[in-house]
């Protein structure tokens, strides 16, 4: 495996296992910092592979690659959380650093370690319990009232892994998938809640930690397609409330990089937390263009312990797009349609290939009027995408 090119001076390599759209969005903040980037990538035309010029290809499962890539790097992080505990373990023997830890990814790997090391803290959560049997469910059903929301504990994202469901036989094929494999299901009550929210912060090896505003997130069809930085209208102690529970989640799990903590926010003023993310995130890209420093530099930053710079927002709102794939391959006439129509939108394509329901890009814009800026980065985003032509 070449080995990357060291930058004079004695700046440090950061290697990235996985070679996607956040392993790609980390060349920039990389180069202004003076770091080298290098990444195990899944293919030469991987995201991150066409940007980042130090880009081995090798599988995140194989370990002698793995290990091979990682001797070459100051310090070790990830574009996903699917590296296998045996690969995970090989690094650890072999003295590399990683950010985050083990110790702390496994909370982010299986969402049923993540349920009981939260509940154990006191930490707001959905009511939930682990099921191997249809009486299992039915029970819990029952308690907790129909329906119900299933999650396999490994491997979901993006809606894929979770499925609402009315009644246990709804979940024979799960549960007979999962009792072959040695493993359970995640159950948790239907949760009534207002909207999502989302706290970023990032915690660095040295503990200190920076945390962004709370945002608003929106789905559709189990995928996020719009966050608005901050979140409108949200309740000053919800918030900071919110944001103590995730940096106290960030310090008891020993999380180093940036971590994201999905959240629902209840009638009541309350929220609970849905789910963990422990690398840049989604929810996060907004701060690439609307705060002083965007969640991309402060992943970099954190895992090599520099300090952590500031996450105060630019401007007075931020609103974030999702462009996913559709009827259109061709990205490059609609990307400079939008960049004329409207050059306030910023627009970042991640050199995918188009697939329907595909994330393949996102776009921010920012100003003072949420209204306005949600027309025009959904009509941006629409654009690339196809859904309009006008």
């Amino acid at each position: 495996m070449t080995a990357p090119l060291r930058a004079p001076g004695g700046f440090p390599v950061v290697g990235i296992i996985g070679g996607g759209q956040l392993a790609r969005m980390c060349a920039g903040p990389a180069a202004e910092l003076g770091l080298t980037l290098s990444v195990l990538a899944e293919a030469a035309d991987s995201s991150a592979a066409l940007v980042i010029p130090s880009a081995p290809v090798g599988a995140h499962s194989d370990v002698e690659a793995v290990l091979a890539f990682a001797r070459e790097c100051d310090v070790v992080t990830f574009d996903h959380e699917h590296v296998p505990a045996d690969v995970l373990a090989a690094l650890a023997d072999a003295g590399v650093p990683m950010h985050p830890t083990p110790e702390a990814l496994v909370f982010a790997q299986d969402k049923l370690a993540m349920r009981e090391r939260l509940t154990a803290l006191g930490i707001p959560c959905p009511r939930w319990t682990e099921v191997h049997t249809t009486a299992e469910v039915t029970v819990f059903g029952d308690d907790v009232g129909w329906p119900v929301v299933a999650k396999t504990p490994r491997g979901g994202y993006d809606g894929k892994g979770v499925r609402v469901v009315g009644a246990a036989d709804e979940l024979t094929d799960w549960l007979e998938r999962a009792s072959a494999e040695g493993s359970s299901l995640l159950l948790e009550e239907m949760v009534g809640f207002t909207r999502e929210i989302a706290v970023l912060l990032a915690r660095s090896p040295s503990g200190q930690a920076a945390a962004w505003p709370v945002v608003e997130t929106v789905q559709t069809d189990g995928i996020c397609t719009e966050v608005i930085a901050p979140a409108p209208g949200i309740d000053p102690d919800l918030a900071a409330r919110a944001t103590e529970a995730g940096l106290r989640v960030a310090g008891e799990l020993g999380v180093t990089g940036v971590l994201a903590v999905e959240m629902f926010e209840l009638p009541d003023g309350g929220f609970v937390v849905n789910e963990l993310a422990m690398r840049p995130h989604n929810s996060g890209h907004w701060s690439m263009d609307g705060a002083v420093t965007g969640q991309f530099e402060q992943h970099l930053r954190a895992v090599l312990d520099l300090p952590l710079g500031s996450p105060r927002p630019r401007h007075a709102w931020t609103v974030m797009g999702n462009i996913l794939g559709g009827e259109h391959p061709e990205l490059y006439p609609a990307y400079r349609h939008v960049m004329a129509r409207d050059p306030e939108v910023k627009a970042h394509l991640y050199g995918k290939g188009v697939r329907r329901g595909r994330k393949i890009g996102h776009v921010n814009v920012s100003g003072d009027s949420v209204a306005d800026l949600r027309r025009r980065a959904r009509h941006a985003a629409d654009y690339i995408e196809g859904a309009v032509t006008e």
